[in-house]
């Protein structure tokens, strides 16, 4: 399994809804870290304390004394993952069973492969159940985790990774030289960035259509963000653009959306059968 290292914010109700969902998608012993650049309050920690005692993850906790800011610091936890492949994951975010198997599952499928995205509410190019939109998130998250679990593997091509869910390769990133965080404040404009990058090295940044990441909103920009992206990618705004007005995904969207329709209920006594 991939690690899982969760940026964490000051949100202390979201964080806990992530940790909770974390907890039941993910297997036991998958290892976990908490990344804390100086954003957690009291109760967040508290929040923090109280799954740590009681997670079946394989989870740490850090702290940065002072605050670097979220590119910097997440690019640090990156690079002291070495070549493992990491999967970051949105403190506010709600990953839905099975994320992690079918992410990992989804790159080891082919090599060429830098990063892949699951499916979510408030995704942007990878949004279900329509591109570009914020949908509510998912009432039956087990239902849809098992709708999407049903999906062919097409693995296609995304004009960037998203930043609510997304496995990076480690030997990729290390390659294309990491987060820039010199030039960029947030992760969502740093994440579209090492994207590109990794495009233009020859890996593929795809789309896992049989995961699935809830969340209430999507990531945004820092001040200046979008505008420092135009001057190194001209042709980045026309790319998503083109992407969200034709949306290649349109099939694939509409599958699940059949898939979850139908999907029957789940077997019974399915755990006993583990």
């Amino acid at each position: 399994m991939p690690i899982v290292v969760v940026p964490l914010s000051a949100d202390d109700d979201a964080l806990d809804a992530c940790l909770a969902a974390l907890d039941a998608g993910t297997p036991a012993g998958t290892r976990v870290w908490l990344a804390d650049d100086a954003q957690a309050g009291p109760r967040g920690y508290a929040v923090i304390e109280q799954w740590m005692g009681r997670t079946a993850l394989r989870a740490d906790y850090t702290r940065r004394p002072r605050g670097v800011g979220e590119v910097a610091h997440l690019d640090e936890v990156l690079g002291a993952c070495g070549d493992a492949d990491v999967a970051v994951l949105a403190s506010d975010s709600r990953p839905l069973p099975g994320w992690l198997e079918r992410m990992a599952t989804c790159m080891a499928a082919d090599g060429a492969i830098g990063s892949t995205t699951p499916w979510s509410n408030a995704g942007e190019a990878v949004a279900w159940p329509r591109v570009g939109e914020i949908a509510p998130p998912p009432v039956d998250g087990e239902r849809l985790a098992r709708a999407a679990a049903a999906m062919p593997a097409l693995r296609p091509e995304l004009p960037a990774a998203v930043g609510h869910a997304v496995l990076l390769r480690g030997a990729a990133r290390r390659r294309a030289g990491g987060l820039d965080a010199t030039s960029y404040g947030s992760w969502y404009a740093a994440l579209i960035d090492l994207s590109l990058r990794l495009a233009g090295l020859g890996w593929r940044n795809v789309l896992c259509e049989s995961a699935f990441v809830a969340r209430d909103a999507e990531g945004v920009p820092f001040d200046g963000d979008m505008e420092r992206l135009a001057v190194r990618w001209p042709d980045w705004h026309a790319r998503l653009a083109n992407f969200l007005m034709h949306d290649p995904l349109h099939a694939s969207r509409q599958q699940l959306a059949h898939l979850l329709d139908t999907i029957g209920p789940p077997e019974p006594q399915r755990d006993l059968f583990v």
